[in-house]
């Protein structure tokens, strides 16, 4: 079977780019394809040479959404069927929250529906100046449903819900102000810009990256009190870790000169 994936490597810099190319269905999410991304991104997360993985589309566009032929094969298959094909999905985002390593969406184009919600399932997003977000399923009759608890928390409750019921698309500097974006770059810079932020990312200790990602995702719905806790055992293990000792190291040693 074709690969509707492309897969670089970039050991030396340590970034990992995989590029979703099924460009003339507008990089459509069906089934083969989120069962590559997740193999792909497992083997991101297994390379030790690797601190980032970059996730970006082909052709004019990041991702379209779901595959809607493959949707209604599926609803005609019966409930079991949709459930399976609604979990594969479900299981990619938590594949991504799970991975030890920072996975950035690099958005040009559309990122709508299942495509928007597989930007905003990774932990950084990267826009185009002119790249194009939003949750129109409601349009459809359809719900974005795996999105919702990622959603949620990236934008919160209210803007949340104006997004997944009117459905309409937003430019990526109202997706920034929102908190769905970090970056918003001009269309004519963005590889180079893309680039040199996922290199200045690359830099940064694989084992605090890591353990910060953890952390982060942990103490979501966590109390206070639990969360400082859990802090507190990161930070140990933190101080343990050849990265940070090497840094403290080097602190020390400048500040002696």
């Amino acid at each position: 079977m074709i690969s509707q994936l492309l897969h670089e490597t970039d050991g030396k810099a340590g970034i990992a780019t995989i590029t979703l190319n099924r460009p003339e269905r507008r990089n459509a999410l069906n089934r083969a394809l989120v069962e590559e991304l997740k193999e792909s991104l497992t083997r991101a997360g297994e390379d030790e040479r690797l601190r980032v993985v970059a996730v970006r589309g082909s052709g004019p566009d990041f991702c379209a959404g779901a595959d809607l032929r493959e949707l209604q094969e599926a609803v005609q298959a019966g409930p079991e069927a949709s459930l399976e094909d609604a979990q594969a999905l479900g299981d990619l985002f938590l594949l991504i929250r799970r991975l030890e390593k920072p996975v950035v969406a690099l958005v040009h184009g559309r990122a709508l529906a299942g495509g928007a919600g597989l930007a905003t399932a990774c932990d950084l997003v990267l826009a185009a100046a002119d790249a194009q977000f939003g949750y129109p399923e409601v349009q459809l009759g359809f719900v974005p449903a795996m999105v919702m608890a990622i959603l949620r928390r990236a934008v919160g409750e209210k803007r949340a819900f104006e997004l997944i019921t009117l459905g309409h698309s937003i430019d990526a500097e109202t997706a920034s102000r929102y908190g769905l974006v970090n970056r918003v770059f001009p269309a004519a810079d963005f590889d180079r810009e893309c680039e040199a932020f996922l290199a200045d990312l690359g830099t940064r200790s694989a084992s605090a990256l890591a353990l910060s990602k953890r952390l982060l995702y942990q103490i979501d719905g966590a109390s206070f009190e639990s969360a400082v806790r859990a802090g507190a055992q990161v930070n140990v293990i933190a101080r343990l870790t050849e990265d940070c000792q090497e840094g403290v190291r080097r602190f020390l040693d400048r500040s002696s000169d």
